[in-house]
């Protein structure tokens, strides 16, 4: 049920083809949206988590190499809430395998997401977030990309699209006409920079659910939004290092990710609902983020002072191929080598050594091209391999 004291942010038009797209009014609403005192609670806890997150993470040593992997995650949830059926694993595993059949072919937008993703980190630092920022993303995101088809990367669409159903007029929601998305996009770049008083937290919710709404791509919206969160905090200088992802919580809770969402372009929003929703889910992964990053000191402090055992020479050159395992720690003797310039026989002999301190184990069994991984890390990310290497080490 939508709150009464929240003005309405757009309505249905009959289109001259018969079906009804939303239309926005103007947004924000001249009258504003209002906070009550339950989401300023709940965004004074969310934004308490967020700096406690940024403190840690402006601590992490290595800090690039870590980002990595939050933005791999990120990748693969965002990637499966669309239908894809890659995981992590091949995700970080995609990097190094040299035969791609053993990985699931949907692994190759998950890479395509995170070269998006690492694309926009570093094209902000000269570029504000912008609807040009948002279409080049998309363009890293989309082209050549596996299930890109009549996409038209980083080009706002010019014809109507929907989500459900085969035609608009069976559709669950329909987003505004190209005509009228124009207007609304305009409105939507204006909210980003605006000097205004809504809580920061607040507005990243909006503009994620707003652009939603509008899916202004013919395909690729739901990742692009989700990117358009992180790269909002980052922006609005709540953290320095962009690793708060809620891709994981969007997916944990798809159904309701999806039901809220359709709340919010209601004709009688329920903007209140959508923004509860939003705010627990930046303080439930603020919160799993600062424990994943206390985990990584951890194990850091743990295996460095683990190389310092194997004698001055050899933890020197040691060290940085564990630092690089940080941000890919699913390798092979190739990956090795390429890091290192050692033969073939001296990047084993570096596998070994890592394997007889126990960082890193083999990934699998096989005849050829062998993987190994750095597991301890490696399941700090990831809660099913971490459950099923639990489950193998009770029935050893």
């Amino acid at each position: 049920m939508s709150n009464v004291n929240q003005p309405k942010i757009g309505r249905y038009i009959t289109q001259k083809d018969g079906y009804k797209s939303f239309t926005h009014f103007d947004f924000p609403p001249k009258a504003g949206f209002i906070i009550p005192p339950k989401l300023h609670k709940k965004h004074e806890e969310a934004i308490r988590l967020v700096g406690k997150l940024d403190g840690i993470t402006r601590l992490l040593p290595d800090k690039d190499f870590f980002l990595l992997m939050f933005i791999k995650k990120d990748a693969a949830y965002s990637s499966q809430i669309e239908g894809i059926k890659a995981t992590l694993q091949d995700a970080v595993a995609a990097q190094v395998t040299e035969e791609k059949s053993r990985l699931h072919p949907d692994v190759d937008d998950i890479v395509h997401y995170v070269e998006a993703v690492n694309y926009g980190i570093k094209r902000a630092e000269t570029l504000p977030i912008s609807l040009r920022l948002i279409r080049e993303i998309h363009e890293k995101l989309m082209v050549g990309a596996r299930r890109t088809q009549h996409a038209y990367p980083g080009e706002f669409r010019r014809s109507q699209n929907w989500i459900g159903g085969k035609t608009p007029h069976d559709a669950s929601f329909v987003p505004p006409a190209p005509d009228d998305m124009n207007k609304s996009l305009d409105d939507l770049e204006k909210f980003i920079h605006a000097k205004d008083d809504y809580p920061s937290l607040i507005k990243a919710g909006l503009l994620h659910a707003q652009f939603e709404t509008i899916h202004p791509f013919i395909d690729g919206n739901g990742r692009t939004g989700r990117m358009l969160i992180a790269m909002y905090m980052h922006h609005a200088g709540l953290l320095e290092l962009p690793v708060l992802y809620l891709s994981n919580y969007f997916k944990k809770y798809q159904k309701l990710y999806y039901q809220k969402l359709q709340g919010y372009h209601d004709e009688d929003s329920d903007i209140d609902a959508w923004l509860e929703f939003f705010l627990e889910g930046v303080a439930e992964i603020a919160l799993a983020s600062i424990e994943t990053c206390t985990k990584i000191t951890a194990l850091r402090d743990r295996d460095f002072a683990k190389m310092q055992k194997l004698g001055k020479k050899s933890a020197l050159s040691t060290l940085p191929i564990v630092c690089k395992l940080f941000g890919q720690p699913i390798v092979g003797v190739a990956e090795i080598m390429k890091w290192t310039g050692f033969s073939p026989q001296g990047s084993y002999n570096v596998i070994n050594r890592l394997k007889g301190l126990k960082i890193l184990e083999p990934l699998g069994d096989a005849d050829y091209g062998q993987k190994y991984i750095y597991a301890d890390y490696y399941e700090i990310f990831d809660d099913a391999f971490r459950d099923a290497r639990a489950k193998e080490r009770s029935t050893r």
